[in-house]
């Protein structure tokens, strides 16, 4: 079955990546983000127009938020799970949902195609997908890198 949404943050890296590429494959995106669209860039761009603005500042309870309001969560990490990347992780084991974490440093872009692709064929409940991870302060190009990715591993997805 296909992807019927992505969700995310809508943070700089890995959230928005997540959002460009359901909107260029056609993908309803979507997502909660904290109150003023605060991201570490200023302001989530306007261009997202599908996110919910949450009445918090805080972002632990964003990905709170958007970790379970989906079916699972693809988390897309480089230098180690840290900060919002490592608190994504431990909310999916405390409300028992899948995740997937592809390590960027360690594989190249077709393994992290190859990996997202069997890990949604293995998991056909997948309706709403969240995706989070590393920041682009991390690394610059990570956001675009991870856009790439994920336009690979969800063209083919069965049903896009």
């Amino acid at each position: 079955m296909p992807l019927e949404k992505i969700i995310s943050g809508g943070q700089t890296g890995a959230d928005r990546a997540g959002l460009d590429a359901a909107i260029e494959l056609g993908i309803p995106y979507g997502g909660y983000l904290t109150k003023g669209r605060r991201s570490e860039d200023g302001t989530v761009p306007e261009r997202y127009v599908n996110l919910i603005e949450l009445d918090t500042w805080d972002y632990p309870t964003r990905t709170e938020k958007n970790l379970t309001e989906s079916d699972a969560t693809l988390l897309l990490t480089i230098k180690g799970l840290t900060g919002g990347s490592a608190l994504t992780a431990q909310l999916a084991a405390k409300h028992k949902k899948l995740l997937l974490r592809v390590n960027l440093d360690k594989d190249g872009k077709h393994v992290a195609v190859e990996k997202i692709q069997e890990w949604l064929q293995q998991n056909p409940g997948i309706r709403v997908l969240n995706v989070a991870g590393s920041r682009e302060s991390k690394e610059p190009g990570f956001q675009q890198r991870v856009t790439e990715i994920l336009l690979l591993a969800l063209k083919i997805n069965p049903g896009q």
